[in-house]
């Protein structure tokens, strides 16, 4: 009976491992990596409350995907109407499209460390993401990125080459430390703000849909949620005691994660350096992948069109078209010469930022809704939790949006 668990529990994860981990973007491993250049340990002990607050965010997602068998977007436009619907899946789409360019910067950057050119890379990788979805089914497409997971963990074996000391790191994992300056706060905020996005919760509910996982299957649904919160910070844990016991102790200011990955070379060996690089083109990749992925579902969902992985372009035209062309565009984006890819990345964060707390608002109402979950609503205790969470995380994009203006 427990291998029959064991072996349930194995077919059913996916969603949860492949939507928490691909929060660690190239945007994430940059805020990471300048966390752990700038201030050394001391932004540790955030991961506790970030993994807590994305754990209970993720959750809502997929119950609310297993119990209505429906799509967040799709909930959105039956309860909430398709002029609401339009407008945020309008501004969802500019968002994610800065977002994808962004991506690719990160591959085309990773890639120049190895001596890549981005217009060899960048192209190659484009096409392969496309054909990977619109040829490949969902099973076959899950299994694919469930791999990449997986090579998160070279950040492991970066921060064991960097020498940290052990000690001094356990401390500042489990006490909280303020700095009260300017850029330790809006490193602060950028940390915490990089743990959830809007995307994130359209993509795990719709990709709890399309894996067909039942009311009466979330239980498993839901250790899959878990553990992919843990695995995703215990990578971010990783990178900022890299950069934390290397380009701190050495006073080296860094703007962006592929920089971390070329001044690790002299401080920690080569062999530190290159496997942060492999680590970044890796989250690009695969970031880069899921994104528009995410975008086409929940535009496809929200309009009540046909969506999903396995279907084709004469099943769903509009899913393939809008992956096609977000992929397409996002890609010649970083290929056009003196690109402000910096500019790209803020702003697509920034608009990332407002509109968080209208998904958060919506998922909150929706689950609480007897007539759409029954049983399965929120609990008070888990009621409070949640908007809790979401008024924090409310506040803190507030001030991120604030910081990155000014």
């Amino acid at each position: 009976m427990r291998w029959k668990k064991i072996l349930f529990i194995l077919s059913v994860i996916g969603p949860g491992i492949i939507t928490a981990n691909v929060d660690n973007d190239a945007g994430g491993i940059a805020t990471y990596s300048i966390a752990g250049a700038h201030f050394g340990y001391s932004l540790l002990w955030t991961l506790i409350p970030i993994t807590l607050a994305l754990i209970v965010v993720q959750e809502m997602s997929a119950r609310m995907g297993a119990v209505t068998g429906k799509g967040l977007a799709e909930l959105i436009r039956e309860n909430y109407g398709v002029k609401a619907t339009f407008w945020l899946m309008l501004f969802l789409f500019i968002t994610d499209l800065g977002n994808t360019a962004a991506e690719f910067a990160g591959w085309a950057a990773s890639n120049e460390l190895f001596g890549v050119n981005k217009y060899i890379s960048v192209p190659i990788s484009a096409l392969f993401v496309w054909l990977l979805v619109v040829k490949g089914t969902y099973h076959v497409v899950e299994k694919v990125f469930l791999a990449v997971c997986v090579v998160y963990f070279v950040y492991i074996p970066a921060a064991f080459l960097a020498r940290p000391d052990w000690s001094q790191v356990a401390i500042q994992t489990i006490k909280p430390t303020f700095q009260f300056n300017n850029d330790y706060l809006v490193t602060l905020i950028g940390v915490v703000g990089t743990t959830i996005a809007p995307w994130m919760q359209f993509y795990l509910q719709s990709s709890i849909v399309e894996k067909g996982i039942r009311k009466e299957d979330y239980w498993a649904s839901r250790i899959d949620v878990i553990v992919g919160c843990f695995l995703t910070d215990i990578v971010a844990f990783f990178i900022i005691v890299a950069c934390g016991a290397t380009l701190f102790k050495a006073g080296i200011q860094i703007t962006s994660a592929e920089e971390a990955a070329a001044s690790l070379a002299p401080i920690a060996g080569k062999y530190a350096s290159v496997l942060f690089a492999i680590g970044l083109a890796n989250a690009s990749l695969f970031a880069a992948s899921i994104l528009p992925l995410a975008t086409a579902y929940y535009i496809c969902e929200g309009m009540g069109w046909e969506a999903g992985v396995s279907k084709n372009f004469k099943d769903a035209p509009q899913f393939m078209w809008l992956y096609t062309i977000l992929i397409s565009i996002g890609a010649l984006i970083v290929l056009i010469p003196k690109a402000p890819l910096i500019a790209i990345m803020r702003v697509s964060q920034v608009v990332n930022g407002i509109m968080l707390p209208p998904v958060l608002i919506f998922m909150l109402f929706l689950i609480n809704k007897k007539n759409l979950m029954g049983n399965y609503i929120n609990t008070k205790t888990f009621n409070v939790i949640a908007w809790v969470t979401a008024v924090i995380l409310i506040i803190l994009t507030g001030m991120f949006i604030a910081s990155s203006f000014l």
